[in-house]
């Protein structure tokens, strides 16, 4: 029967991981942690001191929901929701244009450092000196330039980096990898080069002083502060939002985000003083005409009435003015209306909406379309601030260009209808004022004409009243006009958010940490093969005799013999003395001494072992049952002509024959003899049993080295004829998963007076002889040892 093969014979357990075996690892390997931990801690450190400081101001600004004007319709087609206007208001504050915007007011583009041990900090308005620079020449951009002086009239400005940008005046950018010598010149004169076109203003008392200088561009200014602009709001569902930008020097965040705040306020009173200056503008252009003829019929009515001598209507005459009066002023107004009408739809047919003039604005009292037109100039004013930062593409660009369309299409129709009443209206005052103009037959001819001149004056100066009584209103209205959004609490201090020194410690600490820790932890649950005693003894459900320490200083396997101070021939002596405690005292013992597989030092503790026994006086005889792989022989000078193979096949029928006498004293050897073709069958031959009842009437003690009881099978059925089995295991060459073999000898199949031995073992420090006990002789305990 093949070992292997028969799964009972197993008891499968988790032998690769263990919370106590990983403390005991980590506790083995305590220096290494806090060598790690410590490096660590000094990265960290290292990256605080060269960590560009980042500062966070922020500020509350208030952004009011839009009022829809046609919520009272109901047209869900054309209504936006307030926190779609909220989100498109919020994404306009952080565009680039706008940031483009703050920064054309602000004198960013020139950056001042002061030099430090570790980094350079930024400074802010109370820098030494003053750069002003000719933005409409090249300049040399993203690179530290030094400006040094000794006195108060010259510097000395040195490129400092390795690597340069050339800003071009057309705002392109090329490399700059040709480094310049420094150049000197004098303070408030204009420096002029290839490089540079800038003039330095000193503004310090300070005689001599350096620093350090930056030129950017302002495109990458409003990327990187539209990028680090971040707005949300202050609790759910408000419409003030905490506004706030991160910034290497704190009065430059405060400055940038008070201007971003009063140029958006700005931006969105100028968006809503459009209209009235639209409004202005339109009625400004009709004002020119009747203020014309205003002037022409006032000056024939002063010509008429001094020529004529009359100055006053009679009753009847008056009357008939006064009615006539009455139906030209209506004629007038809505001519003018009609006008407008006109000019709306021309807008409207070529989607002018620049052009278009809200109608209350021109005394036109039509709550539809009022509401439709402040409606659309609306969503159009919101497209033009959703276009700096979206394209036309975008999915809330398409969605207000459809809006759009509806609207302009609701107002046409509107308009076809409104112009159709205008029209049936003016008709029916122009036949009124046409009956009116029959009665004047029967007035005097003075009379008449004074009428048709007064009448005409009359008319000019109501329309021109009328048109500058709308301008003064839509005058009034843009003086009145205020931004709709407010600025809550502007930007005041902020708080350092990089680097955090107590932060970056603590993340430190844990990598230095989590490297080892992680490495044994990975390394455990990697790990195939036995590579500690503690391991063995908690896994293995046989006692451990022993634990045998590696071979390292002879080459003889003999090393109980050869090396009798040394460490490990006491680590025999030991595993000797444990046996005593599981063998009957002072009678015949006989054991083997077996491993999984070939190569864990089986043949090597079997021989040491009965060297070990040999030297108390025992007479003791060594079994090389190994015919396989006979090794022995060569240990103790033999020879392996005959041996264990030629009895059991009866080449030899005398067993006294194929025992060897060794060189030492109370030890021989049976050799394995010649390789046969069939050992399994010749161990289960009855003259192996017999020869084992022999050896034990003459012997004290009987050592057998058997086959690997992993590779072959006959080494199973020898474990009943002997008084105990050893089993080898050797560190870090058995595998884990031997011990489940073992294991299962005993659960499965019983088998009593299984016995653990550990081989091999490196570390001499902790060694332990039987039973879990662990005494830290080591090597140099020895005389042997220290040789």
């Amino acid at each position: 029967m093949n070992f292997e093969s028969n799964e009972n014979d197993f008891v499968v357990e988790d032998s690769g991981f263990e919370l106590n075996a990983i403390f005991n690892k980590l506790k083995q390997r305590w220096l290494i942690i806090l060598i790690s931990v410590l490096m660590c801690l000094a990265l960290g450190f290292l990256y605080t001191k060269t960590s560009e400081p980042l500062f966070k101001v922020e500020s509350m600004f208030f952004i009011k929901e839009k009022e829809n004007p046609l919520a009272f319709f109901g047209s869900p087609s054309i209504i936006e929701s307030s926190s779609m206007g909220l989100q498109n208001e919020t994404i306009i504050l952080k565009s680039r244009p706008v940031a483009l915007e703050v920064l054309r007011e602000l004198d960013f583009q020139v950056e001042y450092f002061k030099e430090g041990t570790f980094v350079d900090t930024e400074i802010y308005q109370s820098t030494p000196v003053i750069v002003e620079v000719n933005w409409k020449s090249p300049q040399t951009i993203d690179g530290y330039l030094k400006i040094e002086w000794e006195n108060e009239t010259d510097y000395t400005l040195s490129f400092v980096d390795e690597g340069y940008n050339k800003l071009l005046p057309d705002g392109s950018r090329v490399p700059f990898e040709l480094k310049p010598e420094p150049i000197k010149s004098k303070f408030n004169d204009q420096l002029t080069n290839n490089e540079l076109d800038i003039k330095v203003l000193k503004v310090s008392s300070d005689k001599s002083g350096s620093i350090l200088i930056k030129l950017r561009d302002l495109n990458s200014l409003a990327n990187r502060y539209s990028s680090s602009l971040n707005i949300e709001p202050v609790e759910r569902g408000a419409s003030i939002m905490l506004v706030s930008v991160t910034s290497s020097n704190l009065q430059k965040g405060e400055v940038y985000l008070n201007t971003l705040m009063k140029i958006f306020l700005q931006m969105e009173l100028d968006q809503k003083n459009q209209s009235a200056s639209k409004t202005v503008n339109f009625i400004d252009s009709q004002v020119a005409g009747v203020a014309d003829s205003l002037r022409y019929f006032e000056n024939q009515l002063e010509d008429f009435r001094s020529s004529n001598k009359i100055y006053n209507l009679s009753s009847e005459s008056s009357s008939v003015y006064d009615q006539m009066m009455e139906y030209q002023t209506q004629l007038a107004q809505e001519e003018f209306k009609r006008t407008y009408y006109q000019s709306l739809k021309d807008y409207l047919a070529n989607e002018s909406y620049q052009d278009v003039i809200v109608p209350s604005g021109l005394g036109i009292e039509d709550p539809l379309l009022n509401g439709l037109i402040e409606n659309l100039l609306q969503l159009q004013a919101d497209k033009s601030r959703m276009l700096a930062s979206q394209t036309e593409a975008a999915p809330a660009v398409i969605e207000t260009n459809r809006k759009i369309a509806d609207l302009n299409r609701s107002i046409r129709e509107n308009l076809t209808n409104i112009d159709r009443n205008s029209i049936l209206l003016i008709q029916d005052l122009r036949s009124r004022i046409t009956e009116i103009e029959k009665s004047f037959t029967n007035l005097p001819k003075t009379e008449q004409n004074l009428i048709r001149i007064q009448r005409e004056f009359s008319l000019s100066e109501n329309i021109y009243n009328y048109l500058m009584e709308r301008r003064a209103e839509a005058a009034i209205s843009k003086a009145s006009n205020e931004a709709n959004n407010k600025i809550v609490e502007p930007a005041k201090g902020g708080f350092q958010i990089s680097p955090t020194p107590l932060k970056n410690y603590l993340i430190a600490f844990l990598i230095g940490l989590f490297l080892p820790v992680t490495f044994v932890v990975v390394r455990e649950l990697f790990r195939t093969k036995i590579e500690d005693v503690q391991y063995l003894e908690n896994k293995l459900k046989i006692p451990l005799l022993g634990t045998i320490l590696q071979n390292k200083k002879s080459d003889s396997n003999l090393v109980v013999f050869d090396h009798k101070k040394s460490g490990i021939s006491e680590s025999f002596r030991s595993l000797r003395a444990n046996l005593k405690f599981i063998l009957p005292k002072d009678k015949q013992i006989t054991f083997l001494v077996t491993s999984t597989i070939s190569g864990e030092g089986k043949t090597f503790c079997a021989m040491n072992l009965a060297s070990a026994y040999s030297l108390t006086g025992k007479k003791t005889v060594l079994v090389g049952c190994d015919m396989r792989k006979p090794k022995i022989f060569a240990n103790f000078d033999l020879t392996n002509d005959k041996g264990l193979s030629t009895f059991l096949s009866g080449q030899e029928m005398d067993y006294e024959k194929i025992i060897s006498k060794t060189k030492y004293a109370n030890l021989d050897v049976i050799v394995a003899g010649p390789t046969p073709p069939n050992p399994a069958e010749l161990l289960f031959d009855a003259r192996f049993e017999q020869l084992l009842k022999s050896l034990k009437g003459i012997y004290d003690v009987v050592v057998l080295d058997t086959p690997p009881v992993g590779l072959v099978s006959e080494t199973l059925d020898l474990l009943t004829l002997v008084d105990c089995s050893l089993f080898v295991f050797r560190q870090n060459y058995s595998q884990r998963t031997f011990i489940d073999a073992v294991n299962g000898l005993k659960t499965n199949k019983g088998i009593k007076n299984i016995f653990g031995v550990f081989n091999g073992v490196v570390d001499s420090k902790k060694v332990a002889y039987g039973y879990g006990y662990s005494y830290g002789y080591g090597y140099g305990y020895y005389d042997d040892d220290k040789k």
